[in-house]
């Protein structure tokens, strides 16, 4: 299972999440991969894939074990549900 995090470098909410992510790792010992996609087209490419359109933004939060994602800033309790499936 691999949980993405989708981020711009300049995007406020991206920095809002950045606590809560972190938070999650340290509290569920999970690992979150961050992507920037603003200034790095190849993982951009990799956030159209998942994204498929559902979203068209950051933050995009995409677990690939269960296809569950969210799109926007989120609260940590929703955050840790989308990470445990």
């Amino acid at each position: 299972m691999t949980l993405y995090d989708f981020y711009g470098t300049e995007c406020v909410h991206c920095h809002e999440m950045t606590p809560l992510v972190e938070k999650l790792e340290k509290e569920e010992k999970v690992k979150v991969e961050r992507l920037e996609v603003w200034h790095n087209a190849a993982n951009a490419k990799k956030l159209q894939e998942f994204d498929k359109g559902r979203c068209g933004g950051v933050p995009f939060f995409y677990n690939d074990k269960t296809g569950k994602f969210i799109c926007g800033s989120t609260t940590y309790d929703k955050l840790k549900e989308w990470a445990k499936g």
